[in-house]
């Protein structure tokens, strides 16, 4: 069988990343279970695991991979860096036709590129296969209780950055004595369930949607809120997930009773922009409008959440939104305002432990495909562009990003 020489990507977007799409002991069983390939490490001084780390593995360290049939990172490849006419893995975030990124697909075009982006790695269900969704989830929920701790003055926690991986920064969680509140977190797939494991390692209890609406309680609670209970059906069918997801524009809110209610929104939910809206300005106008803190995990700007004016970032996580100008003011600088927190790039915060989980999903899911045969056309549905152009799938980018 052929060789295959697979390079490990140094990270080189800035704001810098330090996640890894392999880390030392994944690298391991990769080239344990795939002997067909040989793979080089690209030297960082960024990566949460050093290169001392991979050397100690017996893994080779190489500064230029321009022998190398498949390049493999984590965020976009800056456009001088880009080798001709590789096959490159990444999240390119250039399918939905992001503007900040046409002239990177257009060196990707030029170039002669194979791109493969993880995000649209699916099985025949069309359903993602690599993700780091748990750890955004993880993260923010975090960050949403950091932000309720700095804005109330009742307890100060180091940023999630800052700890060495998940199970430290859990231990730290569990001393944290919380008045009661109440936190809803709206979504049902990884993302809120990394949110709920993290909200439990604070010792706060969960409860029913309908406990959380109707019943007071003498303890910190939360409830996951999934979308049978946000949105309803504006003719009165009865709610199915798929027939949701295909006509969004058919459903209305039924979210406002939470922000009545919720003291922190860890929002957690994929939101379609024909969707119901779940925080309007008018909304957070209504005296009756209770949540301080926003942990919008979800991050879609201005919809379906009024007070996401931008996204935050790791170094400055935080800001306020004025209800009554909506507009954003410093971090609890008004008792008034909504605290926001708006990181879109969270999983950066644990890069070690969302590193390893992240490449063991491509151990497992994707490199049977890449390294051997792509019997399922896992490969093919996620390449953007091949030989220099854009593939079929995709060509609806060629308008955009030629003009």
């Amino acid at each position: 069988m052929k060789k295959i020489k697979l390079g490990l990507l140094k990270e080189t977007k800035n704001p810098p990343d330090k996640r890894a799409a392999l880390t030392p002991n994944t690298a391991i069983e990769m080239l344990q279970k795939f002997p067909n390939v040989d793979l080089f490490v690209q030297p960082s001084i960024l990566r949460a695991f050093k290169d001392e780390e991979y050397l100690s593995k017996g893994l080779t360290l190489k500064e230029d991979l321009s022998d190398c049939d498949i390049l493999i990172g984590v965020k976009e490849v800056k456009i001088e860096a880009l080798i001709p006419n590789k096959t490159y893995l990444f999240f390119s975030h250039v399918a939905k036709k992001q503007p900040y990124n046409k002239p990177l697909l257009k060196a990707i075009i030029n170039k002669k590129i194979n791109l493969i982006d993880y995000e649209y790695l699916t099985n025949t269900k069309g359903m993602r296969l690599v993700a780091f969704g748990k750890w955004a989830g993880v993260v923010g929920a975090y960050n949403g209780m950091r932000a309720w701790g700095l804005r109330s003055g009742d307890f100060n926690i180091k940023p999630a950055n800052e700890y060495l991986d998940k199970k430290e920064m859990y231990e730290h969680c569990k001393n944290i004595q919380l008045k009661p509140l109440k936190i809803v977190i709206t979504g049902g797939g990884r993302v809120a369930i990394g949110a709920t494991e993290t909200l439990k390692a604070f010792g706060i209890k969960e409860v029913t949607p309908e406990e959380f609406l109707k019943k007071s309680f003498n303890e910190a609670v939360f409830a996951k809120v999934e979308p049978p209970h946000y949105v309803k059906h504006k003719h009165g069918k009865k709610f199915e997930y798929p027939h949701f997801f295909a006509n969004p524009q058919e459903y209305e809110t039924t979210f406002e009773p939470y922000t009545k209610v919720a003291d922190i929104y860890v929002a957690c939910h994929f939101w379609h922009p024909k969707s119901p809206q779940f925080i309007t300005t008018e909304q957070t106008k209504q005296t009756n409008f209770n949540i301080k803190v926003v942990a919008d995990v979800s991050c879609d700007i201005k919809q379906p959440i009024a007070s996401t004016l931008r996204a935050s970032t790791i170094a400055e996580p935080f800001y306020d939104y004025n209800i009554q100008t909506q507009k954003e003011e410093p971090a609890f600088s008004n008792e008034k305002n909504i605290s926001v927190m708006a990181i879109d790039n969270l999983p950066g915060e644990l890069p070690r432990d969302s590193s390893e989980d992240f490449s063991k999903t491509l151990i497992d899911n994707i490199f049977p495909f890449l390294f051997r045969n792509d019997t399922e056309s896992v490969i093919k549905r996620a390449t953007i562009t091949e030989n220099g152009s854009l593939t079929e799938k995709y060509n609806y980018l060629s308008d955009w990003v030629n003009s």
